[in-house]
């Protein structure tokens, strides 16, 4: 009998840094369940990335800048796979192991779930409150189906079929997988958390663009969860907390004096960022999509001449 088919779909834009790293990665992965093939979207890559994804074989697809939102971009991929399912992981993410996909795919194989998606660890650079979000949402047990529509596509499986009878919301400016996972939770199908799917979620990011990450999700929540808004109060509380759970966290582990510059400012533009973005209400302008979608190209050099040379056209 002939084994299914899995696409890998990695959205891309300038992602040389590590993507050499994830898709060796993918190459080393067991496959005694699964076929694997590998789906690029890229949106305008100006450095080796292509070179990189042509030289492990992934098959490519395009979305223009001017096009992209993360739900569009993940759509171009998984109507551009073959797979009968379809695996999400960020291009700064790299699986821990070489059963990463049996064990991410299992429970859709498996009719237990019908969208999973896997724990994610702190590696490199990623800062140490985020080390300590990614354990409170990520934890080392399992849930499968699990309460909730919690959900994260840097590291996430769904079948084919089930994304072609809903698909990613086009419109948002992120948090695309928890809308689409309160979609099919609402019409009672499952959602699964597996921790043995793991991989090391590497950010490298200014303080500036913590807070863009923050205040695009918020912006997106506005429709995913409507009846949440953040006060003042809401704002100086939960930045409040932040600070004195990871402070507690640090001294624990004996990186308080190392950590704590890092904490506070981690804690104010994530939970300032979620403040603007709970309280944009504005239709939002290219300028704004551009940093929204955009945050790690500098300078926004590659969008900006993108966008003059449409005008041109």
């Amino acid at each position: 009998m002939s084994k299914s088919l899995v696409s890998v779909i990695i959205r891309t834009l300038n992602e040389e840094k590590h993507l050499d790293e994830l898709l060796a990665a993918i190459n080393s992965q067991t496959k005694k369940e699964f076929n694997i093939e590998v789906i690029i979207v890229d949106s305008g890559s100006t450095d080796s990335t292509l070179t990189i994804a042509n030289k492990y074989g992934c098959r490519i697809t395009y979305i223009d800048k001017n096009e992209f939102t993360f739900g569009r971009s993940l759509n171009i991929g998984c109507e551009f796979a073959d797979g009968d399912y379809l695996v999400f992981i960020s291009g700064h993410c790299i699986p821990c192991d070489k059963n990463w996909i049996e064990n991410l795919v299992a429970p859709l194989h498996q009719r237990k779930c019908d969208y999973v998606y896997g724990r994610q660890l702190a590696r490199d650079t990623t800062k140490f409150s985020e080390m300590q979000l990614f354990k409170k949402y990520f934890p080392e047990v399992s849930k499968v189906p699990q309460e909730g529509y919690f959900c994260n596509n840097a590291n996430s499986a769904i079948r084919k079929d089930v994304w072609e009878s809903y698909k990613f919301d086009e419109t948002l400016t992120g948090c695309e997988d928890m809308f689409l996972a309160k979609q099919i939770i609402a019409e009672s199908m499952h959602l699964g958390y597996v921790a043995e799917a793991a991989v090391f979620h590497i950010h490298d990011e200014s303080w500036e663009k913590v807070k863009i990450r923050y205040e695009r999700e918020a912006i997106a929540l506005q429709k995913i969860m409507p009846e949440v808004h953040i006060s003042l109060f809401d704002l100086m509380k939960f930045i409040s907390i932040g600070i004195a759970k990871d402070v507690k966290a640090a001294i624990k582990l004996g990186v308080f004096n190392k950590e704590f510059i890092s904490i506070i400012c981690f804690r104010f533009v994530q939970y300032y960022g979620a403040y603007l973005g709970n309280h944009n209400h504005r239709k939002l302008s290219q300028q704004m999509k551009n940093k929204y979608f955009y945050p790690r190209v500098s300078d926004m050099n590659v969008v900006s001449h993108d966008l003059k040379r449409q005008k041109v056209k």
